[in-house]
């Protein structure tokens, strides 16, 4: 009992240091999805052009997928340096595969009925895209988002190894110096940020699947 409340005062003492570090995370997690977006939707929707270039596009991702955390980083802290602009880029690398995947997946499942409506009043094959299959495969994309989203959180606390800032610097102060309420601060602040977003993201997908 005598612990946890010594953690509670470190918690409540620390609280403004940790809300100043999850602003930082924000800031490094939404770019890094929103570069995601800006790639990794066009190259969704290309995977429905060819399957070709789906496999191309796929492998590539998934090779990406597979390189431990770390090890991303330190490879492109040898390109960009220390600092901001490598956790970024990894962050982007990182969310880059659910989001093509699930935009590819969403598009390919839109009804053929509605593709067909399309057609019959005259749109465009760029008017089907925009208007019909897009809109109705959000849900899809939305979910490949919330999967980027948990990745780069959790990805991002390893921002400190390469000169970055964040949630993450907490943690890895806390593990030099064996202090477990910061390591616990600062995991906790991840988790919950990672819980908030996956159910706020989880609430606009459900309501966009019943407007469906």
């Amino acid at each position: 009992m005598e612990g946890f409340l010594d953690f509670l005062n470190y918690f409540i003492n620390a609280f403004p240091k940790l809300l100043e570090m999850t602003y930082e995370h924000i800031g490094m997690v939404f770019l890094g999805i929103g570069l995601a977006l800006l790639i990794g939707i066009p190259l969704g929707i290309l995977c429905t052009k060819s399957k070709s270039f789906e496999t191309i596009i796929i492998t590539i991702a998934n090779l990406i997928q597979v390189i431990p955390s770390l090890a991303l980083l330190a490879i492109l802290m040898l390109v960009f340096g220390l600092g901001f602009k490598t956790v970024v880029v990894g962050l982007f690398l990182y969310s880059l595969l659910p989001i093509i995947r699930n935009t590819a997946v969403g598009l390919k499942e839109v009804e053929e009925d509605a593709i067909e409506a399309g057609k019959g009043v005259g749109m465009t094959a760029f008017q089907l895209l925009t208007k019909v299959k897009f809109p109705l495969s959000l849900p899809f994309i939305l979910a490949g988002v919330r999967i980027a989203l948990i990745i780069a959180v959790s990805v991002a606390t390893l921002a400190p190894f390469v000169g970055g800032e964040g949630l993450g610097r907490e943690i890895v102060s806390g593990i030099n110096v064996r202090d477990d309420y910061k390591i616990f601060s600062g995991a906790i602040f991840a988790a919950g940020l990672a819980i908030l977003f996956d159910s706020l993201l989880g609430l606009v997908q459900k309501r966009l699947e019943a407007n469906r």
